[in-house]
């Protein structure tokens, strides 16, 4: 980055929490029931069905929310269900073990709530045999691996009453929806929206394996749908289990876009390809780009995700007539930049950036930073499981309900169809609704 620039500003971390950021807390929160403070300490009842790498995050980020009372896990492997229940043991969660959903459901009547983190081809599936026995769900992303899958969880949640969250946490993140709220829909930081990119880049990982000792037998794998170890520790490479790493990645960050936007994509291109890791039948690397037909003009969007390289990590970046924006989960980036031509100042007499010029040591006027006083301090995850528990508590709406996830599931399961097809591909208004 050239910090010649009077406006350019480097990468720094989040600044702490100030007056102004306990404003827009009181602010995001002013809209919640009178009921809502007397409501949150009330407990509730919680099985997590799926204990891999991501059901433990979000069982961590519930360790951290005092209603939540794990009561039951379940898992296909034994390894993972018997080692996450003795860790829930450690913070004073006694739980039952299961191997089947169906059998848990049966039999656990007094759970309240049940997280999914399960591979992505079982989320439908569990989501609607759960609301169907009554209980409330928190999906993890993808919402479902296939268009059908996430369809039937709009309908059952419909049908059912009960409450469905889908993960896409950033939609529940403070800093996030100050960004949309405040910065673009009020002040318009950055004018018009004419672009805009994201990526997710990680680099090589090998395959994950198992010590001999706690390989299934093949009959238990086939009961389950598995071939082998491999399709199950593997699975998101394997296109029956998701819908592969591309996705993945994009139903975060493609999310993020419909949101701020507030409309779906029109158009889809697409390529990419298994280049790298040959074996795998997802691909490995893809390029995308989206484009969005906003009340104010056209706005096209660069996306692209890697798994062989960590290059600049993850990030969005949305880029208007005025200036341009980069946000992120990992609290490393963060950036502002403003035009030397831009007019709207509303962002500034509100106090919602602080402008801070850098004098250099000859006296001259040097690059200007731009403090946004909005940050999280909890994980990731955690302002969404905690929106889902006062959902059930005291009413205030999901920030990420069945219906909306679903247009993102469209938006984002298309990428795959635009590879193979390598053509255009259009959306229609009838696509993103059930």
């Amino acid at each position: 980055m050239n910090t010649t620039s009077p406006n350019a500003v480097t990468r720094r971390r989040f600044i702490t929490a100030s007056a102004t950021a306990s404003a827009w807390l009181a602010f995001s929160q002013s809209g919640l029931p009178q009921t809502f403070a007397s409501k949150r300490s009330e407990q509730i009842n919680v099985a997590i069905v799926g204990c891999g790498s991501q059901g433990r995050v979000l069982i961590n980020a519930c360790l951290k929310i005092p209603q939540v009372r794990f009561r039951t896990v379940c898992d296909i492997w034994p390894y993972a269900r018997f080692s996450v229940s003795r860790y829930l043991s450690k913070f004073g969660h006694e739980t039952t073990v299961y191997d089947d959903y169906r059998v848990m459901l049966e039999k656990e009547k007094d759970i309240g709530a049940v997280i999914v983190a399960t591979p992505d081809w079982m989320h439908a599936p569990i989501t609607c045999a759960a609301l169907e026995a009554g209980k409330h769900v928190y999906c993890e992303t993808m919402m479902a691996n296939t268009i059908e899958g996430a369809r039937q969880m709009v309908l059952t949640q419909r049908r059912t009453g009960k409450l469905l969250q889908i993960g896409h946490q950033r939609r529940s993140n403070p800093l996030y929806s100050f960004i949309k709220q405040k910065l673009l829909d009020e002040a318009r930081l950055l004018g018009q929206i004419t672009h805009a990119s994201a990526q997710w880049h990680s680099a090589k990982w090998n395959d994950r394996t198992s010590a001999k000792q706690y390989v299934l037998d093949d009959a238990t794998l086939r009961q389950y749908g598995y071939d082998n170890m491999q399709q199950l520790l593997n699975w998101r490479w394997y296109k029956k289990y998701s819908s592969g790493p591309a996705c993945s990645a994009a139903a975060h960050q493609i999310d993020t876009f419909n949101w701020f936007f507030g409309v779906t994509p029109a158009l889809l291109i697409a390529s990419g390809g298994v280049d790298v890791f040959k074996p795998r039948e997802w691909y490995d690397n893809v390029i995308a780009i989206y484009e969005y037909d906003r009340p104010d003009g056209k706005a096209r969007v660069a996306y692209d995700v890697l798994t062989t390289t960590s290059l600049f990590d993850y990030f969005e970046r949305l880029m208007g007539i005025e200036g341009w924006l980069t946000i992120s989960e990992n609290p490393e980036w963060y950036e502002v930049y403003r035009e030397r031509a831009a007019t709207s100042e509303l962002w500034h007499d509100k106090r919602y950036i602080d402008e801070i010029i850098h004098i250099t040591p000859s006296g001259e006027r040097g690059p200007i930073e731009y403090k946004i006083h909005v940050t999280l301090d909890k994980p990731v995850h955690q302002p969404h499981l905690e929106n889902f528990f006062d959902a059930i508590h005291a009413g205030v709406p999901l920030n990420c309900p069945a219906e909306v996830a679903y247009r993102t599931t469209v938006s984002v399961l298309r990428i795959n169809e635009a590879v193979a097809a390598q053509e255009r591909l259009t959306f229609k208004p009838e696509d993103f609704v059930v």
